[in-house]
């Protein structure tokens, strides 16, 4: 087998890409890969050179992963900056690194596309250790795999990466027949918290409601982009993706694209812009015209648990970060990424850096499922991983 990297998704066909196993992930379709291609939001000047990694046997493609060469550590929410800078203060070069990564989005996922027809073991590891190979020869400092799935994982530290964990807050669905039943597991005092909140955006003469992607005109979608625009900027961030990357997105992805929509007087006010596969709802981009109080709780999340359990699915990853998530249902979820570093003598201190961080990560993870705002017997009924 012959691994060879391309630098744009284009020049692999859509239905080759896609026939690969693990692309009911909407951030590993090909139609997103491309839209983000093609309307600038990954590119070198942003710090994300495409370098897809496509495995070969002869002409058939086998495998593939979605991959990068990095000239900064933005937009991966995985975070290596003291890394970079170690090198830097030692007058060695950090960037370009390689990473395998959905672009702006910590979601976890397969990051390992593979040929369902072909014994996935040997594949995973031949991706594996190509893209170890391959940044070794281009010289790169450094190769990350970044909210890998288990098996991934599991190849990878096979393959003798080095293993760092990360905590984000997800909603499990323990089959519940609605949002009241979603909260009759909690304690009372949770519960009348939630339900205010809820009271709240109602009280302020808003009115939520659901529209996927391709069923959104092009004025909810400048609406949504001005409001994805003010957020970013005003927490000192770049918005890179463009209202017609947006657009596009909507209407190849359809009803994998959710978006709940506050509006005041008929007029949008705030949104929320999802994505969704087959059993896991995914939280991405928020904006408001104005603040609202509960505004931003009934968008990004108790919208999102309402879907979950109308569509059935089983998962809500609302995104990185955010303790305050845990009082309203989401539980502390350990998250996964593999590194390997080519100077022996920065490996050596990554490893023994990731070696006193993991234990705290878990440790923390621990504390705050104690905060879980779930009576016993019900938290003994949710899902776990």
């Amino acid at each position: 087998m012959e691994l060879q990297a391309i630098p744009a998704i284009s020049d692999v066909p859509a239905e080759r890409w896609n026939a690969l196993a693990g692309t009911d992930n909407p951030f590993l379709r090909h139609e997103f890969l491309a839209a983000l291609e093609r309307h600038g939001a990954v590119s070198r000047e942003n710090g994300w050179a495409p370098h897809h990694l496509l495995l070969y046997d002869a002409d058939r493609l086998v495998a593939a992963a979605p991959a990068y060469l990095k000239g900064n550590s933005w937009g991966e929410f995985v975070f290596d900056f003291a890394w970079a800078n170690a090198y830097e203060r030692n007058g060695l070069d950090y960037y370009p690194k390689l990473i395998i990564a959905v672009p702006y989005s910590p979601v976890n996922g397969p990051r390992m596309l593979l040929d369902p027809a072909l014994p996935a073991d040997a594949l995973r590891h031949a991706l594996a250790d190509g893209a170890r190979q391959m940044a070794a020869e281009l010289e790169l400092s450094s190769v990350h795999w970044l909210f890998a799935d288990s098996p991934d994982m599991a190849a990878l530290e096979d393959s003798n990466y080095s293993l760092r964990l990360g905590c984000q807050y997800h909603w499990r669905n323990a089959g519940y027949a609605d949002f009241d039943d979603f909260l009759a597991g909690m304690s009372s005092k949770k519960r009348k918290n939630i339900r205010r909140e809820r009271r709240r955006v109602t009280e302020q003469g808003l009115q939520m409601r659901t529209v996927h992607g391709d069923a959104a005109d092009p004025a909810l979608w400048e609406a949504l982009h001005g409001f994805y625009e003010k957020t970013f900027y005003e927490h000192g961030n770049l918005p890179v993706i463009t209202r017609e990357c947006f657009m596009e997105l909507g209407a190849v992805l359809g009803d994998r694209m959710v978006l709940f929509v506050a509006e005041a007087q008929g007029e949008p006010v705030a949104g929320a812009v999802c994505l969704r596969s087959a059993d896991t709802l995914y939280g991405r981009y928020w904006g408001a015209a104005r603040d609202y109080d509960g505004l931003h709780f009934e968008a990004c999340y108790y919208q999102g648990i309402d879907y979950c359990i109308a569509h059935g699915l089983d998962r809500f990853e609302p995104g990185a970060q955010g303790e305050h998530k845990v009082a309203r249902g989401f539980l502390p979820v350990l998250t996964r990424s593999a590194h390997q570093l080519f100077d022996p003598r920065f490996q050596t201190a990554v490893d023994d850096f990731l070696a006193r961080e993991r234990p705290a990560v878990e440790a923390f993870a621990t504390d705050m499922m104690a905060e879980a705002p779930f009576r016993a017997d019900a938290l003994e009924q949710l899902p776990h991983d």
